[in-house]
């Protein structure tokens, strides 16, 4: 029987919630509401899902606390896509830092809505079998390395900091997520900039060499970042949690 993707719908207006509810249902998807970050983490332990559509302005607990909260536990590699206020673009990308995986203005319209959480659906899906996301730690350690993922730097052995841009930081965030598996360009240009890569695109290409840049990684050794010809790359180094029992 082919899977029917299950959505959770966490919003605070009855109305918002059950209309999207009811939208999603008709448009061949399976939907559950809840009203707050207790009832949202309820039913996650109660079903699967396959998708958070989840709220900001909530009382209590707002969106962007229960994305840092979803993201730091057992759900944390299910995806998010956020609703917020139109003119409220610092909340957007606090969003985005805070871990959600896209996320839809207010007003909006149901279509944009399900178009949205089926390219999330299917972005998550573009990944290989069996890959699992890093532990919610604070740092991650790699060769030499060592990246401090809340104030998103690089520490080299002495503890010098190497800063990363934003998008240098995603891109070797996905890397050491997935360590030692092949990544397909348009799957990393899905995980880091959330859209479909275009005709010729190199754009990650360039970011790749930038990145190795920023970790010295001699590009005829290529001792974190191995070139896959005609397949992709592949972060070549084992990753481990600091402290972490084995």
């Amino acid at each position: 029987m082919d899977h029917i993707d299950n959505i959770l719908v966490v919003d605070d207006d009855r109305e918002i919630r059950n209309g999207v509810v009811e939208y999603l249902r008709k448009n061949g998807l399976r939907a559950s509401a809840a009203v707050d970050g207790r009832d949202m983490f309820a039913q996650l332990d109660g079903s699967a899902f396959d998708l958070v559509v989840l709220d900001i302005m909530m009382p209590g607990d707002d969106g962007l606390v229960l994305c840092r909260t979803l993201r730091g536990g057992k759900h944390r590699a299910l995806p998010v896509v956020l609703l917020t206020a139109r003119d409220d673009e610092t909340d957007r990308i606090i969003g985005l830092e805070m871990g959600a995986d896209d996320y839809v203005t207010k007003p909006f319209a149901p279509r944009e809505l399900l178009a949205r959480i089926k390219a999330v659906i299917r972005r998550t899906r573009m990944l290989p079998p069996n890959l699992r996301v890093t532990e919610a730690a604070s740092e991650l350690a790699f060769g030499r390395w060592r990246l401090d993922t809340t104030a998103r730097h690089l520490l080299d052995e002495s503890g010098t900091i190497v800063p990363l841009s934003g998008a240098e930081f995603r891109l070797l965030r996905v890397f050491l997520d997935h360590p030692q598996r092949v990544l397909s360009r348009d799957q990393l240009l899905n995980l880091t900039q959330g859209r479909d890569a275009e005709l010729f695109d190199r754009s990650i290409d360039l970011l790749v060499s930038r990145l190795r840049t920023r970790l010295s990684d001699n590009a005829k050794d290529q001792a974190y970042i191995k070139t896959v010809r005609s397949e992709g790359y592949v972060f070549s180094m084992p990753v481990t949690v600091p402290g972490a029992g084995t």
